[in-house]
């Protein structure tokens, strides 16, 4: 029933895409809306029946909760056809048993809400053969409705499109700065697809983590993998982590500040509390020294006379908080120097290469060929040669002839 790597139960193998899930079902095991069920292996209470909700996933971000009032014998990864507003739809179960209540809770959802549609049976073969169809018109739809809705001269971007599983309907997703009146839009597009359509607006946040990509630190973006709940980013957090107030570098690729300045924000948060108010200057006999830099987590910081702006004086937490201390009991140190520690040079310790002088890259030079040695030595032994023979020729000139005449 599908591949090994995959929860889907289409018969197909499984293969990564842009939506992150399996090219048959559009969901995979490694997906980001899998949870870890840590209560499976653990046995109910005597008497107590299984908790009759499932959770089961759709296309992409949408998870929803169904009754399970056939008491069907489901497991995560099994495809059912659940009750829909207006016909069936086909999903994939992704919880069961005791964990749904926490997810439940979680979503704020309650356990008798009538508003719990129930689930009709395990999709069939032909159930899923309609639902990979209508999977496979979904991209074809997208552009086509983007083109009526240029013509029709819609200030809206369409992103996504989700059909029902039965076919019968087509959930279309946009995004737009101001109100849009779709009307004539929607009218278009049933003339066109032949189906109920329904429009829905979803934030640039919810479009980046649909159509997914590549972030600046080089691995895809976390809320196309793993975030699911999107928290406001304002630009305190960069401020608290001492970042530059840059919108280039702190925008995300869905235009707003990246979620990841939250992920650091409560670390940074905590180790200021001990720090002093930056606008606090430091009274000394001296003069007033203000504040310059800080690294948070190594609780240091630097602080510059007014005099003497461009030296910086390194100084401790403990010793910055002490000098605080003093100057609110009306107390003044008589110069910052004697708060700064000195740091101890280790020299290092002069040694001689006891194995031998031989330098460690002698062999990395060109070697020359033999035969190129042999004519440079034979050349030399020749001038060695030419140059003896004309010393014996001129000392002979130079010695006296003693023969008789």
């Amino acid at each position: 029933m599908g591949c090994s790597s995959c929860n889907c139960s289409t018969g197909g193998g499984c293969s990564s895409s842009d939506r992150g899930g399996c090219s048959k079902s559009g969901s995979c095991s490694s997906y980001k809306l899998n949870v870890f069920d840590w209560l499976n292996d653990i046995e109910l209470p005597h008497g107590q029946t299984m908790f009759d909700c499932v959770e089961i996933r759709f296309k992409n971000s949408r998870k929803e909760f169904y009754r399970n009032t056939e008491a069907l014998s489901l497991n995560v990864g099994d495809v059912v056809a659940v009750e829909a507003q207006s016909g069936h739809d086909i999903g994939i179960i992704s919880v069961t048993g005791e964990l749904v209540k926490k997810q439940m809770r979680k979503a704020k959802v309650a356990f008798d809400s009538e508003d719990i549609r129930k689930v009709y049976r395990l999709a069939k073969k032909g159930d899923i053969d309609k639902w990979v169809q209508a999977q496979q018109l979904e991209i074809d739809t997208m552009y086509k409705a983007r083109t009526i809705a240029i013509v029709l001269g819609l200030q809206m971007k369409i992103s996504d499109v989700e059909y029902q599983g039965d076919k019968s309907k087509a959930v279309f997703y946009y995004t737009a700065e101001g109100r849009v009146d779709f009307r004539e839009l929607i009218k278009k597009l049933a003339e066109e697809f032949k189906l109920r359509i329904e429009m829905k607006q979803i934030g640039v946040r919810q479009e980046a983590s649909r159509l997914g990509g590549i972030g600046s630190c080089g691995r895809e973006l976390c809320c196309s993998t793993w975030l699911t709940d999107f928290r406001s980013v304002s630009t305190s957090a960069a401020r608290y982590q001492q970042l530059s107030l840059n919108p280039q570098k702190l925008a995300g690729q869905c235009g707003k500040l990246k979620c990841c300045l939250n992920f650091e924000l409560d670390g940074y948060v905590d180790a200021l509390k001990d720090f002093p108010d930056t606008n606090l200057k430091l009274k000394t006999k001296k003069g007033q020294a203000f504040y310059r830099k800080m690294d948070i987590f190594k609780n240091m910081m630097w602080y510059s006379y007014s005099d003497e702006p461009l030296k910086f004086i390194e100084l401790k937490l403990n010793r910055v908080n002490e000098i605080v201390k003093m100057n609110k009991e009306g107390q003044s140190p008589a110069d910052l120097m004697g708060f700064v520690e000195v740091k101890e040079v280790i020299k290092e310790p002069d040694y001689a290469n006891v194995v031998g002088q031989d330098s460690l890259t002698r062999f990395d030079g060109k070697k020359g060929s033999g035969k190129k040695k042999r004519n440079n030595k034979n050349r030399n032994n020749n001038n060695r040669n030419k140059n003896k023979n004309n010393r014996n020729r001129n000392n002979n000139k130079n010695k006296p002839n003693n023969k008789k005449d």
